[in-house]
């Protein structure tokens, strides 16, 4: 005999149901290539995936906030708080409008955002360590640079928040001026009770009505808040100190950092269209500009778009549709009657640079 070995049929049906097997490991290897692709093609970012697929950005705001978050009398949000939500949708979605406006306070904001009830939030949030750094959450820009402050009624005839001693002082817990105002009062050695109220409407009424010596809140809030008050305003002080940092910021979750460019870019190409001179109603005459840097911040050129999973005209949008960022502020702030200030572009003594969209 040539020493063949004959196989049995247990054998035989071993090697079938091995046959069977690596042929099903096959196909689903090839099953997995095919879809590969597929997911592939995403944006890279599952919160801009989400926003696409049901339509528009679900956007955290106060939404109490003359300036900031208010609905007009036709029910439509208004506010440098709230055209920062429509800038983002413009670049997310190419239309400023596909945005909802979700109610958030300052006690379930942060949970909002973590939950995914929310996308982002644009609600004057202080940018903090501790919150950046505990919450799994991170500052993408600031859209506003503020301070604490106090507002007081003219009669008292306070003139500085050092002449607060022994005040009741109402505030929102919860909030980095809960914490300011604990440390000013501290710091200078000088007593005060606050008054803790949630709601905006009821913690202003509580000081209107005089249950509180003091209002303190963010400075440009106190400001609104005074101005909203007509003829009375003349009837209520805004005290000269500031006793904190409180830069207002955008506020994303982490381990999205293509969501997080993309709202960070936003603003911007916000800032640098109001560098170069570029409004909701001008940009069409830059579009045949030979400035290398308009050209790419208006998608001409450079695929920047599409370095952030946007198209090319994603900087154009929001600049159509909402305006630069100082058309945002004079459509929001200005009428309030706060000066800019640090606010300004690095040019006039402010705050607000961009870097390079290159």
């Amino acid at each position: 005999m040539s020493g063949a070995r004959t196989i049995d049929e247990g054998e035989f049906t071993s090697m079938k149901f091995a046959r069977s097997l690596y042929l099903c490991v096959l196909m689903f290897s090839l099953s997995l290539t095919t879809v590969q692709p597929a997911s592939a093609q995403g944006s890279g970012s599952a919160t801009l995936d989400a926003i696409r697929a049901r339509g528009q950005l679900l956007c955290g705001t106060a939404g109490t906030t003359p300036g900031f978050s208010l609905p007009d009398s036709q029910g439509v949000m208004r506010g440098l708080d709230a055209d920062s939500c429509r800038a983002v949708a413009a670049a997310a979605t190419g239309d400023a409008n596909k945005v909802k406006f979700v109610p958030t306070t300052t006690q379930n904001r942060f949970t909002a955002l973590q939950s995914g009830e929310v996308d982002m939030l644009s609600r004057g949030t202080t940018w903090t360590l501790g919150r950046e750094g505990n919450l799994g959450l991170e500052f993408a820009w600031v859209n506003y640079y503020d301070g604490t402050g106090f507002l007081v009624k003219k009669s008292a005839g306070v003139k500085s928040a050092k002449e607060l001693d022994g005040a009741t002082v109402c505030v929102a817990p919860g909030s980095t001026t809960e914490l300011a105002d604990a440390d000013f009062f501290r710091i200078n050695n000088i007593k005060f009770t606050p008054i803790l109220i949630q709601d905006v409407s009821e913690l202003q009424g509580a000081f209107l009505s005089g249950r509180c010596d003091a209002y303190s809140t963010d400075a440009s809030a106190l400001a609104t808040f005074r101005f909203s008050q007509g003829p009375k305003a003349e009837e209520l002080v805004l005290l000269p100190d500031i006793i904190s940092k409180e830069p207002l910021g955008l506020v994303v979750r982490k381990s999205d950092d293509k969501w997080f460019d993309i709202v960070r870019w936003t603003f911007i190409a916000m800032i640098t269209a109001e560098e170069k001179g570029i409004t909701s109603k001008n940009v069409d005459s830059f579009m045949d500009s030979k400035e290398p840097d308009i050209r790419r911040l208006l998608g001409l050129e450079g695929d920047m778009g599409k370095a952030l999973g946007l198209d090319n005209k994603w900087a154009y949008n929001i600049i159509k549709q909402v305006g630069n960022f100082g058309e945002m502020w004079d459509r929001s702030i200005t009428p309030m009657g706060v000066p800019r200030g640090i606010n300004n572009l690095w040019t006039k003594g402010g705050l607000q640079y961009a870097p390079p969209i290159r």
